[in-house]
């Protein structure tokens, strides 16, 4: 398939295909006698896994440090942690957790001092005013 339809099949469009191609995140398809690219079902299914990558929170060079094992991730499954190869994965869902945990500390410390400034009591359970 051309790459308007792969990109409708994966739910993106044909300038995230060629951005992909460009960071490493999908290999370069072949092309046509014309020099148009075509795209399988294969391509269409990693594209999707990039994306949702993507949607975790991931950057796009977290996910390129390990495109050459995103075939691993079939469906929802994901390859068992610490099984072959599964390292450098690890070590950047680690980190990305860790800036997460961060960040929504950070939240929530802006969260105390606005609410404190307005005077809204906060619920030590909830974090709710």
């Amino acid at each position: 398939m051309r790459i308007g339809d792969a990109a409708a099949a994966a739910g993106t469009t044909p300038r995230a295909l060629r951005f992909y191609e460009q960071r490493g995140l999908l290999p370069p398809p072949p092309r046509t006698l014309t020099g148009q690219r075509e795209y399988g079902q294969s391509e269409v299914a990693r594209v999707r896994i990039i994306r949702e990558l993507l949607s975790l929170g991931l950057t796009i060079e977290d996910v390129r440090t390990c495109a050459d094992r995103l075939h691993l991730l079939e469906g929802d499954t994901l390859p068992p942690r610490g099984g072959p190869g599964c390292s450098t994965a690890n070590r950047v869902v680690e980190r990305r957790l860790t800036a997460l945990d961060e960040e929504i500390a950070r939240l929530s410390r802006v969260r105390e001092q606005l609410a404190a400034r307005a005077g809204v009591e906060v619920d030590a359970t909830t974090g709710r005013g």
